[in-house]
């Protein structure tokens, strides 16, 4: 069974037109294919990750020597594609309330600079390492020298080594770029590092050690996450246009937005999808948003990703997104079954508030209220796809995200923008290290 893709009939795109798309992509393809035996040494390498055994080898013996330690915590320390990945399997597969378990790893994704939110965390990790518990640290920063990640890192190391002044080397794990600035630390400190290859971007990368380890380490099948993740490549790298879901579904986006669909709403039908759907908006804005075109021509463009969440944003932006401006395609995310089954129970009182409830699980009821709002958008002629995981399964999650990478990657093409780069992220660093240098 594999991901359940609802695309032609409901795109409001010519199916000849799509065609016309797809064909004058087929380079494109041909690229992704031939790149698929070139490793690490191509733009298109993070589609590589999912096949390398001896990369994945590595990862998990590493996690396997910190859970003989058994750690009562994990803080992963890192900002945009360095946690963004991570949390967004981590909250689908395990729920968004997995830290109020009491047997399980708490884990702590110190994604930005905020006082509040460091000083909670910073208190809590300091709790279990006064009771003699071990903490692993996860510092991730490609280029080694991103100021949040420095920041929070310091911090973080400076309490690991308090608590656990002659060996607080074992209790961190640095990943980034070999050779940075970040790298030489670890080499210096005698931490352990795991490399990124290098023309792996960040938002690319969570199939490499900046996804894998902090996974595997709370429990992930990243076996099965990968294997998933391989199947996307095979299928999303065929020039056989009815199998290459990722080629359609760029073809959609691009076709809409040269008719003035520009934003793409990730409405997610699983509220423990909605990290899944912050990490597909930051691949699609860093990777899509662009000023200059591959020849150097400013073009200014940009599909707008947005998220929201069902069926709780119904009753907050629905109004505007049937009422609305009809400049939005929409991508439905679905889970076909949950992993538990709950039944409204029968109250005749209940049923004159809301008929036809009684007796039905909470999964058909949601069910039913995506497809009333699948019919209201068909009705209103708003264009949509659907991706229907069949279950909330590591396999299927890897699927997902992979064919959204290839899908990202045939929008830039598309569009004659790269989609690897961002040029623009570093000008607000620039001014940052300004300002910092003059404080």
């Amino acid at each position: 069974m594999d991901l359940k893709i609802s695309i032609i009939e409901t795109a409001s795109v010519a199916l000849g037109q799509l065609h016309e798309i797809m064909r004058g992509a087929r380079s494109e393809i041909e690229r992704m294919i031939a790149a698929r035996t070139q490793g690490y040494d191509t733009p298109y390498a993070s589609i590589n990750l999912p096949a390398d055994a001896a990369m994945q080898d590595t990862i998990k013996k590493v996690i396997a020597s910190h859970q003989q330690r058994n750690p009562a915590a994990l803080v992963v320390i890192g900002i945009g594609g360095s946690c963004l990945g991570a949390m967004a399997v981590h909250e689908i597969l395990y729920g968004r309330r997995y830290n109020e378990q009491h047997d399980v790893m708490r884990v702590y994704y110190v994604d930005t600079i905020d006082a509040d939110m460091l000083h909670e965390t910073l208190a809590a990790v300091e709790a279990l390492l006064k009771a003699g518990r071990q903490v692993v640290i996860n510092a991730i920063s490609k280029s080694g020298t991103t100021t949040e990640t420095v920041v929070n890192f310091e911090l973080f190391y400076d309490l690991i080594k308090r608590y656990c002044p002659t060996d607080y080397q074992k209790s961190i794990v640095i990943t980034t770029d070999k050779g940075s600035k970040l790298w030489e630390f670890a080499q210096e400190e005698g931490i352990a590092a795991f490399a990124v290859p290098q023309l792996v971007g960040g938002r690319y990368s969570v199939f490499s050690a900046v996804g894998l380890f902090p996974l595997g380490l709370i429990g992930v099948d990243i076996d099965a996450l990968c294997a998933g993740a391989q199947e996307a490549v095979e299928r999303n790298t065929s020039l056989d246009f009815e199998r290459n879901y990722a080629i359609q579904r760029a073809a959609v986006l691009y076709a809409q937005y040269n008719v003035g669909k520009h934003i793409h709403d990730s409405f997610m039908f699983t509220v423990d999808g909605a990290s899944l759907g912050a990490w597909y908006r930051q691949l699609m804005g860093e990777s899509i948003g662009k000023e200059h075109d591959r020849n150097g021509k400013q073009v200014r463009i940009g599909i707008t990703p947005t998220v929201s969440v069902g069926s709780v944003d119904l009753h907050s932006v629905g109004q505007l997104y049937l009422g609305g401006p009809r400049d939005k395609v929409t991508t439905f995310v679905a889970v076909a079954h949950d992993n538990h089954t709950i039944t409204v129970p029968q109250y005749a009182a209940f049923e004159k508030l809301v008929a036809k409830i009684q007796k039905k699980s909470v999964s058909s009821i949601f069910m039913a209220i995506l497809q009333g709002v699948q019919a209201a958008y068909t009705n209103e002629g708003l264009p949509f796809m659907t991706i229907t995981l069949p279950k909330k399964e590591a396999r299927y999650v890897g699927q997902l995200m992979q064919m959204q990478m290839l899908e990202i990657m045939y929008v830039g093409y598309m569009f004659n923008i790269d989609p690897f780069d961002q040029p623009q992220v570093e000008l607000y660093k620039k001014e940052t290290r300004k300002i910092l240098a003059h404080e």
